[in-house]
């Protein structure tokens, strides 16, 4: 007999979750869903009607796990609207910010699965190592973007201002020294996840990867007009949980897709594993991954190069997009700008609503047990995908089929 096991919330990932699952007699998932039930903040719609320049400010406090990832992806569709061309420097200067971020991002992850992986002979080291890693590539970040949690000098058309030829070679400094720990710190993540003792099919699916790029992102590796936002009443079978869901759930030619860096891995880096270690995994090399590319970008930097494009601030309606591959997976922002100079359209497809139907699929012919953990392989960041439905208070009948989003 079909039994219905309950998870709420959901821990560690940012904002609140909730994971419902229906078992068979013997603990079996025969269906996961997986959704968000964070409140909803309206931020997208706080942008419409403000200034250019004032968007990139509200979007990046979308969350205060990826305002680097959020901060670049309001530029990118900004600069598009308005069909900016933003300079060399200045694109170097966002692509090694974002790489410092994915490291970052992807240490704190290594503190947060800690528990799962690391004997208590190994903990302190790891925790050690992971303060290190993250203050080194943190310097990166606010050296480049002006700060690390919202960083102010990633601005539309490109940067406020270059670095310094000396903080230049800081950073290369810096980065070519924290190598040997890095390497050392991700050897012994993958050899602690490799050692764990999983079903081997554990969090595998059939749906399709999802990625723009392998270090920053591209809107011309994304045929945007086949991406489509559905209600989570269309997607899970329960009306009480698709009228409680809080994300809208993204389809990319018809499918519903796994993005992040297992989804990086496979299509740059010819990456074949899946499944819950194989994120892990995918997730501690795309540490290496980026720290060669910072250091690779930091060679090409000319620090006295223009970063600031000449524009004009009117817009004419056109639909600008900005993709940018962050941590977590491809973060779609679009913007229009107004003949006068205003935001009139502003959406966010964020990471987590493209893997929210992929994490409860996950789940799917293993012992409920195992659920909680396949939500954090996937490193789910909530408060980024919250969208509401309107339901009548008395009825709690759906008002409206469409969403107010973030």
């Amino acid at each position: 007999m079909s039994e219905t096991i309950v998870i709420s919330p959901t821990s560690r990932q940012e904002g609140h979750a909730e994971l419902s699952m229906e078992v068979d007699d013997e603990g079996i998932v025969t269906t996961g869903r997986y959704f968000s039930i964070t409140p909803v903040r309206g931020i997208e719609k706080i942008i419409i009607g403000k200034r250019p320049e004032t968007a990139p400010v509200i979007a990046q406090r979308i969350c205060g796990v990826c305002p680097v990832t959020h901060t670049l992806a309001s530029v990118e569709a900004i600069d598009d609207s308005l069909k900016i061309e933003v300079p060399k420097a200045a694109r170097i200067l966002r692509e090694i910010a974002l790489n410092a971020h994915i490291i970052n991002s992807h240490a704190i992850h290594h503190f947060l699965v800690a528990p799962d992986f690391v004997p208590d002979d190994q903990y302190d080291t790891v925790v050690k190592n992971v303060s290190e890693i993250r203050k080194n590539v943190q310097f990166v970040e606010d050296t480049v973007a002006g700060e690390g949690i919202h960083p102010s000098d990633i601005r539309i058309g490109g940067m406020a201002h270059n670095i310094t030829k000396n903080a230049k070679n800081k950073i290369k400094t810096r980065m070519e020294g924290l190598m040997s720990l890095l390497e050392e710190h991700v050897e012994t993540m993958i050899g602690l996840v490799q050692d764990k003792d999983f079903p081997e099919k554990l969090g595998t699916h059939n749906q399709p990867v999802f990625a723009s790029d392998d270090t920053y992102g591209s809107k011309n590796g994304i045929l945007y007009n086949e991406i489509e936002e559905i209600l989570p009443t269309s997607w899970y079978d329960l009306p009480e949980i698709g009228k409680r869901a809080c994300s809208q759930i993204p389809l990319y030619q018809g499918n519903v897709v796994e993005t992040g860096p297992r989804a990086r891995a496979n299509k740059y880096r010819k990456f074949k594993e899946v499944g819950v270690k194989a994120q892990h995994i995918a997730r501690a090399q795309e540490m290496i991954n980026s720290a060669q590319k910072i250091i690779e970008l930091v060679d090409k930097l000319n620090t006295s190069a223009q970063v600031m494009a000449k524009y004009d601030l009117n817009g004419t309606d056109r639909l600008g997009i900005g993709v940018i591959e962050g941590p977590r997976g491809t973060n779609i922002h679009t913007a229009k700008v107004s003949p006068e100079g205003y935001i009139s359209d502003y959406n966010a497809i964020v990471p987590t609503t493209w893997n929210i139907p992929t994490m409860g699929i996950a789940t799917e012919g293993f012992h409920y047990k195992y659920g909680p953990h396949v939500i954090r392989a996937y490193d789910p960041c909530l408060s980024c995908a919250t969208h509401m439905v309107i339901v009548d208070d008395e009825s709690k009948e759906v008002i409206k089929e469409d969403t107010i989003q973030i």
